[in-house]
């Protein structure tokens, strides 16, 4: 904690509390660190239960993903209310878990729009790598009723689901696409040169000509 402390950069810290997070330790070094400590479950445990956001980062950086169980992995994401830590959770350990797909029935109808967000995040990997037993017309039309209207962190999944519909399934990508034009959803969000927007019909269209 005392090295994490001394890693603390006001500049680093304003530029992630613009995105919800508290924390001024770069990524880079709080990676080094990681590389350093290499696996250390117990270790892991002991800086998440501290609740700070730097210490937790790294903790999901050391523990060993498939140690955890499934209600103790739906304890820390509902914990987990800093982005960064949500989204680290999410990719770096519970897609990793024997438990991803149960945790993600489980959170995916979730009142809590957070925990929802970690639901629709775990289907758009399953839209990739195994939609088999999918209602993917299913999810497009909750994706066509609600997305328009959901909180910004439940908005960003639903979007990111709608454009791996459209990009991995050929049959439905008309369809996503239309759905991303009728709703327009980050059509304004300002995107960086040489990035892809994140609006889900220029999305799709830039993956799908990438592939072929």
């Amino acid at each position: 904690m005392a090295e994490l402390a001394a890693l603390e950069d006001p500049k680093a810290r304003a530029v992630n509390e613009k995105h919800g997070d508290d924390h001024g330790v770069n990524l880079g070094r709080l990676r080094a660190i990681a590389k350093r400590l290499k696996t250390q479950h117990d270790l892991a445990l002991r800086l998440w239960a501290t609740g700070d956001t730097a210490a937790r980062l790294l903790a999901l950086l050391v523990c060993r993903p498939k140690a955890f169980g499934r209600d103790e992995l739906d304890v820390m994401l509902r914990e987990a209310r800093r982005p960064k830590v949500h989204d680290w959770l999410v990719n770096y350990v519970v897609k990793k878990s024997p438990h991803a797909e149960e945790l993600r029935v489980l959170w995916f109808a979730d009142p809590d729009p957070v925990v929802a967000s970690a639901g629709w995040a775990l289907t758009a990997e399953r839209v990739v790598k195994e939609p088999e037993g999918l209602d993917l017309d299913g999810l497009l039309d909750t994706i066509e009723a609600g997305m328009k209207d959901a909180s910004h962190r439940l908005q960003w999944a639903m979007n990111h689901c709608l454009a791996q519909i459209g990009i991995e399934h050929p049959s439905l990508r008309a369809r996503a696409i239309g759905t991303g034009e009728r709703l327009e959803v980050l059509k304004d969000y300002p995107t960086p040169p040489n990035c892809t927007s994140p609006f889900a019909p220029i999305w799709i269209d830039e993956m799908v000509s990438r592939k072929s």
